[in-house]
């Protein structure tokens, strides 16, 4: 009995001795490659944050760095005003005589008539009003009265622009007119300016005019 118990002890021993063997190696294996990621993962953080170590206060800003101020540009000097900005006359107003190159012609149609045209003279932009020109003969003033019942529109004058009025200067049937060279254009009752139109050997008897259009035809008085 005893034989056989020394060499059960003895077969336990070598196991066991065995098993230590065989188990060391592979625990002290596995404890250093554990290590090794644990290492290497914190040297590359610290190689990616400049060295410092996670969690580390970032650096404070340099002391006495000036603030950055942009350049404030100096103010531009104001334009100086233009001629035609500055008051000159009949400049975005009501047109007056003096304002503008007013023309007379006699034309044939209607049993004959007056065709006045006013342009604004250059540089000059004005607005004729809604009304009709006054026109009147000779130094007594024989005036004519509107051939249109309704009122006309303002017409912008400047450039190129045109402006027509038609005048009948003998209404009546009889021979009691009388003759004159020259018509008198005014623009309103009130123009200190009015102009003097030759027109020929004028019959007068109580004359007509239109409103002032921008197209000829329209300027026919007592069409």
């Amino acid at each position: 009995m005893r034989t056989r118990r020394l060499a059960l002890t003895a077969a336990a021993v070598a196991a066991l001795a065995a098993t230590a063997t065989a188990c060391g190696p592979d625990n002290s294996g596995t404890g250093s490659t554990a290590a090794a990621p644990a290492a290497t993962t914190a040297g590359a953080t610290a190689a990616a944050t400049g060295g410092a170590a996670t969690g580390a206060p970032a650096a404070p800003a340099t002391a006495g760095a000036a603030p950055t101020t942009a350049a404030t540009a100096p103010p531009k000097a104001a334009a100086p005003s233009s001629p035609a900005a500055s008051g000159k006359s009949g400049n975005g107003q009501t047109c007056g005589a003096n304002d503008l190159v007013l023309s007379a012609k006699t034309e044939s149609q209607a049993g004959g008539y007056i065709l006045i045209t006013a342009m604004a003279k250059p540089g000059v932009s004005c607005t004729l009003p809604a009304a009709h020109p006054t026109i009147a003969f000779g130094s007594g003033g024989i005036e004519a009265t509107n051939a249109e019942q309704a009122t006309g529109t303002p017409i912008p004058l400047g450039g190129a622009k045109v402006a027509y009025a038609g005048v009948m200067a003998k209404t009546t049937k009889g021979n009691q007119a009388v003759e004159f060279t020259d018509v008198i254009v005014a623009i309103g009752k009130t123009d200190p300016n009015p102009a003097g139109l030759p027109v020929g050997k004028t019959p007068v008897d109580k004359p007509i005019v239109t409103n002032w259009h921008t197209v000829p035809k329209d300027a026919v008085p007592g069409l």
